[in-house]
């Protein structure tokens, strides 16, 4: 078991998630319960899937939570092309956050490839 608060990946994913909030605050209100909702959803799985599986008694189950995680890392990735497509964040924005999530999914990967399963 591995303490998740201790974790690297797990602080960074929380205060990533901590940025999708604020970005999507700006979206239309008519985007609440779509892209809004789905960004928020994902970004909130990325922490929440590294607590859960650092619960775990083994590292293969550990390891699942974190490919979940990653999951939510594309998923995320995704949402953010969709939400430039429609203006609702510019282009450097799209940048600075892919950039941030890109390294977020390399610090989970490179965790998930300690694990000995």
């Amino acid at each position: 078991m591995h303490k998740f608060k201790d974790l690297e990946i797990w602080k960074r994913s929380r205060f990533f998630c901590s940025k999708i909030y604020a970005i999507t605050s700006s979206f239309p209100e008519s985007e609440k319960f779509g892209l809004t909702n789905q960004l928020r959803r994902a970004s909130v799985s990325i922490p929440s899937n590294i607590a859960e599986g650092s619960s775990r008694k083994s590292n293969k189950d550990f390891s699942r939570f974190l490919e979940i995680a990653i999951g939510s890392c594309y998923e995320i990735e995704t949402q953010l092309l969709i939400a430039n497509d429609l203006n609702f964040i510019s282009e450097n924005e799209l940048q600075q956050h892919s950039t941030e999530l890109n390294e977020i999914t390399k610090i989970i990967s490179r965790f998930k490839s300690t694990l000995k399963i």
